[in-house]
């Protein structure tokens, strides 16, 4: 497997940023709908929708957050040559890709599918120092490493 994971690192980065300003905008279209104008009578509905749109507001903050780390996180992990499964690897598991970053959806990067796994997530906690070739048991079912990169 040749692949230039510096480009991996440059399309996650690419598609945090861009779910990171999706929800900020709709972040601020949920605190704008929360407020009230003070200067006018407040029906209860009113004053309902803005306590909802409060509270998705609060919930999409979290969510900015979680991506504002993901983009920091990306930005210090060693891409460099891995011989085994751990952050920065590029990990080919019974015929799927993943990079051993920050959770990600599917993305196309050198003209192949790739998902991005935490080391925070069940299936890291499997296949953490595997090496390619190497058999790895999760949820009762045995996996191989294929490839490490």
């Amino acid at each position: 497997m040749n692949w230039k994971k510096e480009d991996i690192r440059e399309t996650m980065l690419s598609l945090e940023t861009a779910a990171l300003n999706s929800a900020r905008n709709n972040y601020l279209d949920y605190v704008s709908s929360a407020r009230l104008d003070r200067t006018e009578p407040i029906e209860n509905d009113e004053h309902a929708q803005a306590e909802i749109a409060s509270d998705l507001a609060e919930a999409l903050d979290d969510t900015l957050h979680d991506y504002a780390d993901k983009l920091q996180k990306l930005k210090t992990i060693d891409f460099g040559p891995k011989s085994a499964v751990n952050e920065g690897a590029v990990v080919k598991l019974s015929g799927r890709y993943f990079v051993i970053a920050v959770s990600t959806s599917k993305f196309i990067c050198h003209g192949r599918e790739l998902m991005g796994i935490s080391t925070m997530a069940p299936i890291f906690e499997a296949i953490n120092g595997a090496r390619a070739g190497e058999t790895v048991r999760f949820n009762g079912r045995d996996l191989t490493v294929e490839e490490v990169a």
